[in-house]
């Protein structure tokens, strides 16, 4: 199979993120339930074909965009959080990804808004949604193995959800409420698991990747 030239690699990069910044503008402007593949494609100015090379589905397009967020935030982890309380390096990261969603706000708003009457985003999105809470978990140097891991990810899946209209409601430059209400549901968040886990203590929030090891 011959090797992609790196001018081709460059040019399915940008048709890439065309597709992506497409679906996102088109679904703030008409609603993502109206908004089709073929859509998409015209705006994008590539062919059908082209966005299928890319893309599965609607959804995919969303799982890429994602991804890109997750990238983002991990490329911006603040070495100055380690060893700060799990809640703080948790809060750090969260609002790092909505300061980063900020700027297609309305195009994520109009996805959200859609998912409960859409059946592909039903299946899709919990997968997309664990994947990058996953991700987040790991950012904040908290592990996302094994069945610990597992329940961290579903407590933070939840927590995440819980935020995103709080978020969308939040008008302030500075995301004030936003800011307010994650710290006040992490810190509860963080109350919870300690009471579940008296009987064993290090299995907090707080708890750093050496201490589970050591653990």
């Amino acid at each position: 199979m011959p090797r992609k030239t790196a001018s081709g690699a460059g040019k399915r990069k940008d048709a890439r993120q065309a597709i992506v910044e497409s679906a996102l503008t088109l679904a703030a402007s008409r609603g993502w339930a109206r908004v089709g593949l073929g859509d998409i494609a015209e705006a994008a100015e590539v062919s059908l074909a082209e966005v299928r090379e890319e893309f599965s589905s609607k959804s995919a397009i969303v799982a890429a965009y994602a991804a890109d967020i997750d990238r983002a935030v991990l490329a911006a982890r603040d070495p100055e959080m380690a060893g700060r309380p799990a809640t703080e390096r948790l809060f750090d990261v969260l609002m790092k990804r909505f300061d980063l969603l900020n700027a297609r706000k309305d195009g994520v708003g109009a996805i959200v808004r859609s998912c409960p009457s859409d059946p592909e985003a039903i299946l899709c999105g919990p997968v997309t949604l664990r994947r990058s809470m996953r991700w987040m978990l790991e950012a904040a140097d908290l592990s996302s193995a094994g069945l610990r891991g597992g329940l961290r990810v579903q407590a933070l899946s939840a927590l995440y959800l819980s935020m995103l209209p709080v978020w969308l409601r939040d008008d302030s430059e500075d995301m004030a409420r936003t800011m307010a209400v994650l710290d006040r549901r992490l810190r509860r968040l963080d109350g919870l698991t300690r009471s579940l886990c008296r009987l064993a203590p290090r299995r907090g929030w707080r708890e750093s990747r050496p201490a589970e090891e050591s653990g």
